[in-house]
């Protein structure tokens, strides 16, 4: 299993960035690796979720998604093609009216794929997924501070 953690702030606040992060359906209009995400099922503040995932190959996978507004997005890996697991996290705070923003993902692949392997597949993604979601808070929140 490998795992990846990291922190950024967004120029929207908590409610906003919460708002955004679970608006799954929308991720294929800024994550250019997610060709669609559809909620399968929900009952408060749960949800499942299926992605249809490109990298490299295309893929797709099933998450349950907890969710606690306005400050956390757990999730945790149900069936898939390539995960044996993963689970992870959102979790949000104010930063002067900003959104401080903890990542946290873990996978391993059914397949014979070595740790590194593993945690650079996770890594490598991680600049341009947080750019795509600076541009995408940018777009639906600016100049609403």
């Amino acid at each position: 299993m490998a795992d990846v953690t990291h922190v950024e702030i967004f120029d929207c606040t908590p409610e906003q960035f919460f708002d955004l992060v679970t608006d799954y359906e929308s991720y294929s209009d800024f994550l250019s690796e997610v060709q669609s995400c559809k909620i399968l099922s929900q009952e408060a503040d749960k949800k499942i979720v299926e992605y249809h995932v490109s990298v490299i190959k295309s893929f797709k996978y099933i998450n349950e998604h907890q969710e606690t507004r306005p400050t956390e997005v757990r999730w945790k890996f149900i069936k898939g093609d390539i995960f044996k697991s993963m689970a992870g996290h959102w979790k949000l705070s104010d930063q002067g009216g900003k959104t401080r923003a903890e990542y946290y993902a873990e996978a391993s692949f059914g397949l014979l794929v070595p740790k590194i392997m593993t945690q650079k597949a996770l890594a490598v993604n991680l600049p341009a997924m947080m750019k795509a979601y600076h541009k995408r808070v940018a777009q639906l929140y600016k100049g609403e501070q």
